[in-house]
């Protein structure tokens, strides 16, 4: 008779009440619910502070989690992602500007044996144990501190290409003016500018490049070029390799390929003329028929011809 069960609690607990007990908020029959089966190949562990991640976009958390899945040496550019989802160069880039700013992402540029610089770029599954030493905490135990197992990629650049990375942003070239400035043409330059990534996407401009590009085109229009012109001569013939900087790409071509002035100046397209009067309807005093007419004329057309002869 003296076995203890030692299951039994050596003393009783207080009961939770209300809404303090730890489960209270899985017990709702709505919200999200879960059918998990445990993986045993071919997975990636994700840090909730990614997957849950307050400030991150969902496409940055996604390309984080897919960048993290992604064995060493794969390729991780901008192309090589635009190339395998839907969201465009732009997004993608984007969403890496995101992740390197808080800390999921960085890049590096390293010499090769070869003399080539490269840039490497290096997923951090865990940006916080991932820190320089210089901002890492002091430790009072000695001895090798574990490293997190970053996944490498490198993207291959000719050193050109990194000094232009490194380099303050060039001013955009000159464009050409018109000779005449005229309000409808400043107008419809500007609205072909924001309506062309509609026909090529890589060709998304700002405001700012939008209005330095502005007198550009409106010295194309006033040649005597059709906007329908002045859009393919800016959209054709693109590099295969893409636009690093589109306004810039834009304001060379529309200097290079300036077509010449036409013989006659250009005029701005005169008002149209005003619509005709419409008198309303009313009826003839001597016939009652209906006939529009100004308010001295009180007879219809055949009417007052009658009248006429007869007098």
């Amino acid at each position: 008779m003296d076995t203890q069960n030692p299951s039994v609690p050596p003393h009783a607990q207080a009961r939770l009440a209300g809404n303090k007990h730890p489960n209270r908020a899985h017990r709702t029959t709505g919200g999200l619910q879960h059918d998990n089966t445990r993986h045993t190949t071919r997975f990636t562990v994700i840090g909730n502070h990614l997957a849950q991640h307050r400030e991150l976009s969902l496409l940055a958390i996604g390309l984080g989690t897919h960048l993290q899945s992604l064995p060493k040496g794969a390729p991780a550019d901008i192309k090589t992602l635009a190339a395998r989802f839907p969201e465009g160069a732009t997004r993608i880039a984007a969403a890496l500007r995101e992740l390197e700013t808080h800390g999921y992402l960085r890049r590096e540029c390293v010499r090769t044996s070869t003399g080539r610089i490269v840039t490497r770029t290096i997923s951090c599954n865990q940006p916080a144990a991932a820190r320089h030493p210089a901002e890492a905490p002091s430790r009072t135990t000695a001895g090798p501190q574990p490293q997190p197992q970053p996944q490498e990629a490198c993207e291959e650049r000719t050193p050109r290409e990194t000094r232009e990375q490194r380099a303050p942003r060039k001013p955009l070239p000159a464009v050409p003016r018109p000779e005449c400035n005229v309000p409808a043409l400043f107008r419809a330059a500007a609205d072909l500018l924001a309506d062309l990534h509609r026909h090529e996407p890589r060709l998304l401009l700002s405001t700012a490049d939008t209005a330095h590009l502005t007198p550009g085109v409106a010295a194309w229009l006033e040649r005597d070029v059709t906007p329908a012109a002045v859009r393919r001569a800016l959209t054709a013939d693109l590099p295969p390799e893409g636009v690093r900087r589109p306004a810039a790409f834009l304001a060379h071509r529309l200097a290079d390929q300036l077509p010449p002035s036409p013989p006659f100046p250009f005029r701005a397209p005169a008002a149209a003329p005003p619509p005709p009067v419409r008198h309303p309807l009313r009826n003839c005093d001597g016939c009652d028929r209906a006939f529009r007419s100004p308010d001295s004329d009180t007879r219809c057309r055949d009417c007052r011809t009658d009248i006429q002869r007869a007098a």
